[in-house]
């Protein structure tokens, strides 16, 4: 599928997800499988697709020619949600060394 395309379908499905509030429920089941390391690393990974879907779909709404700007402001907003959810999975990951 042509990049353009598989773009406009990302934000498509995102506007939809954010319209029925498919997010609402995501952080119970993320702190339900935060349990060791490897669900730790697969969720590491689901909120980095996330995280780049919605940069893609931002991405796609910048580029219309009337941009919804409170959309894109949401799904900016989540982003920073997600970018922090993926800092605090990383830190839990990573040991704290003192050196």
């Amino acid at each position: 599928m042509p990049r353009g395309k598989e773009v406009a379908r990302v934000a498509k499905t995102i506007m939809a997800q954010e319209a029925v509030f498919c997010y609402a429920k995501r952080p119970f089941e993320r702190k339900q499988r935060m349990n060791d390391q490897e669900s730790l690393r697969e969720q590491l990974a689901l909120l980095k697709d996330e995280h780049r879907d919605l940069d893609d779909a931002i991405q796609a709404l910048s580029q219309r020619a009337m941009p919804d700007m409170i959309q894109i402001q949401r799904l900016k907003k989540k982003k920073l949600q997600l970018r922090d959810e993926i800092a605090q999975i990383e830190s839990q990951l990573l040991p704290n060394i003192i050196a």
